[in-house]
């Protein structure tokens, strides 16, 4: 009997399991990869200056409000209660339950886009207060942008997004009820690739020469008209990613009913549901808000060398952490109450192993080689060889938390699966508590070091050859290193509190170790090949180092007889098939 309890425990077969979260990863990475091609952009045309900055200050309030109302606030609150409604066979009420909480978001999402427009100056004022300074720059001659003013101008374009891409988080929570995982995920596609438009539309028709001419003939004039381009392409992108969407619910939704009604069955538990994961993801976003404010202090270009290292950071987290999270989330919701604990932590425990499987060599691989990588996506145009390494440097320190980050979003779903949302929200609250005191502490003693410093050690020969900005120092990088070993507390915070609510998850911990092993192991031969390569262009050296990294670590894995390495190639077999 214990046997086929364990059995049962363990779930469908592997190939079933890896399916929704091997759709999940390829929507994402399609989404990720034009997400990537439009901060290169970025980076090309305005480098870590004041038009970089404004741009990661005007698309943070919008994604703020997207995660405290969006995609993992509402799929917590929301897949658990309409799966189980489905999995009982009552799909009329489970259509009329994703009415009514579409009316609602309808709702709410225009009534905090019209504030958006309406509030737009103290808005701007609380994300990024050291802007406010910008204008007393600009006239003493010592500036020639004032962050502010534009900032505020660009919020007002963008912020009705917000309602747009609620509903299309919304769409998600139903789709992944219904196991279709590729879609919703690939729908951001949509939101990136109208925005690479709008800017190279725009660049192809105020700067002279084209998309081929110089950067330095972009001044501060042509780089405004250029970043509002680029908010009206986000704005277009985000009524594409909702459309995108739409026919594909429409085809699996029974008994959908348009709505404001909390009688209908389910209402009330998800919005009950909703108030501490909105106060959970409050304190995740107040972490991430308070680096940006804490950065707006320090010199140009730290904000914006923040997010450039997060899109690195968060691309392995999205795509492993997130895409079996997604995955396990409708099963975990589904299970039955007999041996729920017994089936969950089986669940959770071979989803760990997964997710560990993959993003510990991602860290290995940012820690040993991240400045190459960050050199060959983004160091052209006006990132130089400071930029780069200032990038790099609060990549790292982020990679510090990297895996911890990871798996604590496998154990909110846990939690989120068996109706528990008020622990995750303190728990975050704690976190985020530690981050803003240590990061603090960090910035302002790593604040008083320059970029040049660490630069001459990473790339003797991109100082000599080019020129290193004065003002850029190392004080975002202190914010980096608090966030990241704030996750640790995090994590462990959350596996006491599960052990209370009677669901024993193990962290792979041995498991790890071992991965970190063979992920050392590969990077030591990876960086020998970096070493033994001739004076060629980052991105071909990089198009080496990077494969002959992933070979040696799925080499290793498999020699050793790791089944997470074989399932991923036999995923990849599969390939269109599990798409």
């Amino acid at each position: 009997m214990q046997k086929q309890s364990l059995t049962d425990a363990v779930g469908p077969p592997a190939g079933r399991r890896l399916g929704g979260a091997s759709r999940v990863a390829a929507g994402i990475l399609s989404s990720r990869i034009l997400g990537l091609v439009r901060d290169q952009l970025i980076a090309y045309f305005f480098g870590l200056g004041r038009h970089a900055d404004v741009l990661r200050t005007v698309f943070r309030g919008p994604n703020i409000l997207q995660n405290l109302m969006g995609e993992q606030t509402l799929s917590a609150s929301f897949i658990p209660i309409y799966s189980r409604l489905l999995s009982q066979g009552r799909d009329e009420e489970a259509g009329r339950l994703a009415g009514a909480v579409f009316g609602l978001l309808v709702a709410a999402g225009a009534g905090i886009a019209l504030l958006g427009i309406l509030f737009a100056r103290p808005l701007v004022a609380l994300l990024s207060p050291g802007f406010l300074g910008d204008a007393a720059l600009v006239a003493a001659g010592s500036a020639d942008i004032d962050r502010y003013e534009l900032a505020v101008t660009a919020v007002r374009i963008v912020f009705p997004m917000v309602s747009i891409l609620v509903l299309s988080a919304w769409a998600l929570g139903v789709l992944n009820s219904h196991r279709r995982f590729f879609s919703s995920y690939f729908a951001p596609v949509l939101w990136n690739v109208s925005i690479i438009a709008a800017l190279l539309l725009a660049v192809a028709t105020l700067v002279p020469g084209g998309i081929n001419g110089a950067t330095d003939q972009i001044d501060s004039e042509i780089g405004n008209r250029l970043l509002l381009a680029m908010c009206w392409g986000a704005l277009l992108g985000g009524v594409l990613q909702f459309g995108f969407q739409l026919p594909l619910v429409a085809k699996v939704l029974r008994g959908f009913r348009l709505s404001l009604s909390t009688r209908v069955e389910g209402v009330r538990t998800t919005l009950r549901n909703m108030a501490p994961l909105v106060a959970a993801r409050g304190a995740a976003q107040l972490s991430s808000y308070l680096d940006l404010v804490l950065a707006s202090f320090l010199v140009a270009g730290a904000p914006a060398a923040l997010v450039q290292a997060q899109t690195l950071y968060l691309l392995p987290i999205a795509l492993f952490a997130l895409s079996v999270s997604a995955a396990e989330l409708p099963e975990l919701s589904s299970l039955g109450d007999d041996d729920r604990a017994l089936r969950a932590s089986a669940r959770a425990a071979r989803a760990l192993r997964r997710i560990a499987f993959w993003v510990v060599p991602t860290a290995i691989g940012y820690l040993s080689f991240g400045y190459l990588i960050v050199g060959a996506l983004f160091r052209r145009g006006r990132f130089g060889a400071g930029e780069n390494a200032l990038v790099f440097l609060v990549l790292g320190g982020y990679t510090l938390g990297l895996l911890a980050t990871s798996w604590s979003r496998l154990l909110l779903n846990v939690f989120y699966s068996v109706g528990e949302t008020k622990i995750p929200a303190r728990i975050s609250i704690a976190r985020v508590a530690l981050s803003a005191l240590s990061g603090v502490a960090l910035m302002l003693w790593l604040d008083r070091f320059p970029v040049f410093l660490a630069t001459e050690h990473l790339d003797p020969a991109g100082v000599a050859g080019g020129s290193i900005p004065d003002s850029l120092r190392l004080g975002a990088v202190g914010l980096a290193v608090g966030a990241g070993l704030s996750s640790w507390v995090e994590l462990s915070l959350l596996l006491v509190a599960l052990r209370k609510l009677a669901i024993q998850v193990r962290l792979p911990a041995l498991f790890a170790a071992r991965a970190v092993a063979a992920a050392a192991v590969a990077a030591l031969a990876a960086v020998g090949v970096w070493w033994l390569l001739p004076a060629l262009p980052r991105e071909i050296t990089a198009a080496v180092v990077v494969p002959v990294y992933a070979v040696c670590y799925f080499c290793l894995n498999l020699v050793a007889g790791v089944p997470e390495a074989r399932e991923a190639i036999d995923t990849l077999r599969r390939g269109s098939a599990t798409l």
